[in-house]
């Protein structure tokens, strides 16, 4: 189940790391978030190492639609009334911006990587209202959106809010060429981190400042990040002859598709769950039904899924890891944005490290607290606790068909679109062997 950037794109190689070594910063995970930090703080002018336990964008950025926006589904209207509209100012303009730094990036250093600028469009069958909402609570922020009634999709729908000059790209093309000067370390497992120790399974590399962007923070204390954000997967198909849709599509709707072209192919997003919770499977087929009905014409080339954090109050985690941990820092929470957010990561991150002022810091601050979240925490506690006694039972249990997370002992469930044994606490994966697939957990299955 390769995606369709890795059936095109191979990155080079690197070697791993061969013993201790000192740099001034050390970034862990070398995904887009990692890559695009260790970038800028380069070009600043500290010294930074990259370390990451497979490959170069082995992880979810591989497995991205690679979608440049800053309409991220529903969320205008909900931050304007939760943060109060000059803060949801703030969180739409840092991903627009990122969009510009994108453009700006590949063209200065002249990357082909299919960058393309184009409309985006979060369409509904069935709720109006909602998406008029969204349009205005946009428009009132200063981003380029409008309602429009008619979209270019083979289905009814109700309408839908566009945003103008959004854009899409082909994510590891940007990557190879962005990480070609950078000094990454390939499999290379960090294991432990002491302060500004980074303990790997090759050596030990030390810094003053010590970034997470391994997707999902691996070190449980402090920052408790597994107590603020859940885990869901999203499947997408690949099919040719469905025709070119004219731009970027997202929907509103339960069990709705998302949508984007690449070349003359048309990827399909859909199937949505949180991580543990699909015994049944079926989201391929799903999708291929879906396929079959909207483009009677397609044939499916490709298929595969991506997994997200989803954080409590819409807002990814960046900044300053723990209050008592003033030299660690990190990005995690994208949700379903990663691209965009990993640029806003990359930009916030190298000012703190810097002593630069960024005016996004205190929006993304993970030392916040939004009584708006509670509800999100509950259901997510509730959920770790049934993990957790149903991990205590198979441990009772000991049968070979029950399973247990390493990161925590919560009990496992198995995937069969996937293959893969899943926690439903906090997103761990793991092969039909036991191999580690997913963070937190840090170690195969016993």
């Amino acid at each position: 189940m390769e995606s369709i950037w890795s059936r095109t794109v191979k990155i080079p190689e690197r070697k791993s790391l061969n013993g201790d070594m000192a740099a001034e910063a050390v970034v862990i995970g070398a995904g887009m978030a990692g890559i695009l930090t260790a970038y800028m703080l380069e070009r600043s002018g500290i010294r930074t190492v990259v370390l990451e336990a497979d490959r170069i964008a082995g992880g979810q950025t591989r497995n991205t639609t690679a979608k440049l926006t800053s309409q991220h589904g529903m969320i205008y209207g909900k931050l304007t009334k939760t943060l109060g509209q000059g803060r949801a100012r703030l969180y739409a303009r840092a991903h627009e911006s990122a969009i510009l730094e994108y453009e700006k990036l590949i063209r200065e250093n002249e990357i082909d990587c299919h960058f393309e600028r184009l409309p985006s469009y979060l369409y509904s069958v069935c709720d109006r209202d909602a998406l008029l909402h969204e349009a205005q609570a946009a428009a009132r922020l200063g981003l380029p959106s409008c309602y429009q009634e008619k979209i270019g999709l083979p289905m009814s729908t109700v309408g839908a809010v566009c945003f103008e000059r959004q854009a899409q790209f082909h994510p590891l093309e940007f990557i190879r060429a962005i990480s070609g000067s950078l000094t990454v370390y390939e499999r290379t497992r960090v294991r432990k981190v002491d302060g500004g120790r980074v303990i790997t399974d090759k050596g030990v590399v030390t810094a003053n400042s010590v970034i997470f962007t391994a997707h999902y923070p691996f070190v449980n204390v402090p920052g408790f990040y597994f107590t603020r954000q859940h885990q869901e997967r999203s499947y997408v198909l690949v099919c040719e002859n469905a025709g070119d849709l004219g731009g970027m599509y997202y929907t509103i709707d339960k069990g709705g598709l998302s949508f984007r072209n690449y070349e003359n192919l048309l990827l399909i997003g859909g199937g949505g769950h949180r991580t543990g919770k699909s015994r049944s499977g079926g989201k391929y087929c799903a999708l291929e039904r879906q396929m079959e009905q909207l483009f009677p014409q397609a044939k499916p080339v490709a298929r595969w899924s991506a997994q997200d954090c989803m954080s409590h109050d819409d807002l990814p985690f960046i900044g300053r890891y723990s209050m008592i941990r003033p030299n660690w820092y990190v990005a995690t929470g994208f949700k379903k944005w990663g691209m965009t957010t990993a640029m806003v990561s990359a930009i916030l991150l190298r000012d703190l490290i810097c002593g630069v002022e960024n005016p996004y810091e205190s929006l993304f601050t993970p030392k916040r607290l939004h009584l708006s979240a509670a509800g999100a925490l509950m259901m997510d506690l509730g959920e770790s606790v049934a993990g957790l006694i149903k991990g205590v039972v198979y441990g009772l249990d000991g049968r070979k068909d029950t399973k247990r997370c390493t990161h925590l002992g919560c009990g496992l469930s198995w995937n069969s679109d996937e293959e893969t044994w899943e926690c439903p606490c906090h997103g761990s994966r793991f092969d039909g062997n036991g191999g580690l697939l997913d963070d937190p957990a840090q170690e195969n299955l016993r």
